[in-house]
């Protein structure tokens, strides 16, 4: 191979790795504060962020960009002890009352009870896909990675590498995808008292306060959309993509399988998909297809 044609290569190399490749954010410049200023501290040069709730303000981030597809990480500890009232939240989402929206929060308990991991999608305007887990683990003493998957072909959460739900486009059959809105992410702390814990009948003990959680190592491997256009191009390629778990294929392999049933099967604590007396016209459209193709 000639000089001329490494060198090209070389390029291409360095800018689908530039464009493409997981980054490392820091919360000091590739964030902004939504709220809460006073409630909100940035340690560590940047790699390590600490949201507070007090009685007067909870507090929250959100990335200086948008992204329309991507894997999103980020390693979360959350509010120790006393958290009843409390939602921690690690979510993207675009605007407008025709939003979309991919969430993780966190329901707070009473010491010695289990947090909630709360899941939920809307796609354009339309929510009300809940799904519910216990943590395996205790979420308060060390930090856990949360990820979310968001790809054209469907959306995977994870924790720690483990999926605990896929939610699949399944617009084929009239069921709305978040495919089209370019979403920011979002972090925050905020009161929930009202129907956070056990419905709302346990309420936040503001002699505990101030609560604070913990977030670290926020990294994406995503498409910045802005001014009409994404950095991936006009189509999502994998032979921009090195490596097995691209995330613009990703889905979940036989193993990947057993351990979301296994996570379900043991942890899972509401489906909106088993909820008849929610939707007594009938179960929403996708809730009738195989579970791997919900």
């Amino acid at each position: 191979m000639s000089s001329l044609s490494s060198s090209v290569m070389l390029l291409v190399l360095m800018f689908t790795t530039n464009l493409m490749a997981a980054s490392a954010e820091h919360f000091n410049r590739d964030c902004q504060v939504s709220y809460g200023n006073e409630n909100v501290a940035i340690l560590d040069g940047g790699k390590l962020l600490t949201l507070s709730l007090d009685n007067t303000t909870g507090s929250g981030v959100q990335s200086n960009n948008n992204y329309l597809f991507g894997r999103f990480d980020m390693n979360i500890k959350l509010v120790p002890g006393n958290s009843a009232g409390t939602v921690t939240t690690y979510y993207l989402s675009s605007q407008g009352p025709t939003h979309d929206e991919i969430d993780f929060e966190f329901l707070g308990n009473v010491s010695g009870q289990p947090y909630i991991i709360h899941t939920n999608l809307y796609s354009q305007g339309q929510g009300n896909r809940e799904q519910q887990f216990y943590p395996w683990f205790d979420p308060t003493t060390s930090f856990h990675k949360y990820t979310v998957v968001w790809n054209p072909q469907r959306i995977i959460w994870m924790v720690d590498e483990t999926p605990i739900r896929v939610f699949n486009n399944n617009e084929a059959i009239g069921v709305p995808f978040p495919n089209s809105q370019a979403m920011t992410v979002y972090t925050s702390i905020w009161d929930a008292e009202d129907w956070a814990t056990e419905g709302g009948r346990v309420k936040t003990n503001w002699m505990e306060a101030p609560f604070s959680a913990s977030y670290t190592d926020f990294e994406l491997n995503a498409c910045v959309y802005s001014s009409g256009s994404s950095s991936c191009g006009s189509s999502t390629s994998t032979n921009s993509i090195t490596g097995t778990e691209a995330w613009e294929t990703q889905a979940l392999d036989s193993e990947d399988e057993e351990k979301l049933l296994s996570v379900q099967e043991k942890y899972m604590v509401y489906n909106y998909c088993t909820d008849y007396e929610r939707f007594p016209q009938g179960l929403p459209t996708e809730c009738k297809q195989p579970r791997f193709l919900q």
